[in-house]
């Protein structure tokens, strides 16, 4: 004789709730993993980005020191003659 506790539309419930349980668990791991791909992909334009800045700035320094010993030789002209 069955219990009560275990009739075919409380196992049926059962399996039904633990199946919502599961797509969502999946549905969060999904998520979880294309919020990674995100976070590399902001990560690595975030990376490119400071090699443009650093470039820029050593880009800058150079113009700057040629300018400058432009100048220098230009003192050391006048000053010859």
């Amino acid at each position: 004789m069955p219990s009560a506790r275990h009739t075919p539309q409380i196992c049926a419930t059962r399996r039904q709730s633990r199946l919502v349980a599961l797509l969502l668990c999946g549905a969060l791991g999904a998520g979880s993993l294309a919020g990674c791909e995100t976070t590399q992909e902001k990560a690595a334009a975030q990376q490119a980005e400071s090699k443009r800045i650093l470039e820029a700035r050593a880009k800058r320094q150079a113009q700057k020191k040629k300018h400058k010993h432009g100048h220098d030789q230009q003192n050391q002209k006048k000053g010859e003659g």
